[in-house]
């Protein structure tokens, strides 16, 4: 498909928005787009890398499957995200599956641009560095969430997370927004079962923190939900 990474509007999002109008070409010579649908896979886990994929648009998850073939969903990309550049970079197979939840267009640029455009300009490996650090420090504060946080206060931060993606600029009172993934996958999110996801969004809505219609979630009062994970915020 025709696309042009120099009016790429998801590009100033990504590790590509250094780069010169010259370099942007190189880019655009060694990428190329295509259209996913919902249910499609990017990448497998345990494929040899050939490349990174960049989103131009959608909702792409990426997901660890164990030994024993479960499941769990670490991550929610979009739009300016990039897919694949650890593998990439440190020349292993692909960690995780990328399954496409939303009508998607995905550059794929392959291996010999990526490693032209890291030589000449350093800039570019360096926020691939800083994206890896701060993956990082997220994949870390998941870990100490999942050890000490109840179930209930992981879905208000994801739900909160959730917020402020959808609203530029939330502002306290009600909140509507939309659940981007259905919510057994919300629950493998945070590493629950489907049915004490269900347990906890009724508990949530008998004590009037938030009121939940198929994907639709009303939220009452943000910092009443944020006090659901920072007990320590005065209302």
């Amino acid at each position: 498909m025709q696309h042009s990474c120099l009016y790429c509007r998801s590009r100033e999002l990504s590790e590509w928005c250094v780069l010169t109008d010259s370099e942007l070409k190189t880019l655009d010579k060694g990428s190329g787009m295509r259209e996913y649908s919902p249910g499609e896979i990017v990448f497998y886990q345990g494929d040899l890398s050939n490349g990174i994929y960049c989103i131009e648009s959608g909702l792409v998850g990426l997901r660890m499957s164990d030994t024993d073939g479960n499941e769990t969903l670490l991550y929610l990309l979009n739009g300016g995200n990039t897919m694949g550049y650890r593998a990439f970079l440190t020349g292993q197979e692909y960690g995780v599956n990328a399954e496409v939840f939303k009508p998607s267009r995905i550059c794929h640029i392959n291996s010999s641009t990526v490693t032209s455009l890291v030589h000449s300009n350093p800039n570019v490996g360096l926020r691939f560095l800083l994206r890896a650090s701060n993956e990082l420090d997220q994949a870390e504060k998941k870990i100490i969430q999942n050890a000490n946080w109840s179930v209930r206060a992981r879905f208000a931060h994801l739900l909160m997370v959730f917020v402020n993606k959808q609203q530029k600029k939330p502002i306290e009172g009600q909140v509507e927004i939309t659940l981007p993934i259905p919510k057994h996958e919300i629950a493998s999110m945070i590493g629950t079962t489907p049915e004490t996801l269900s347990r906890t969004i009724k508990s949530m809505e008998k004590d009037g923190v938030a009121r939940f219609s198929q994907r639709t979630v009303q939220i009452r009062f943000l910092k009443r939900l944020t006090q659901e994970f920072d007990p320590g915020l005065s209302i």
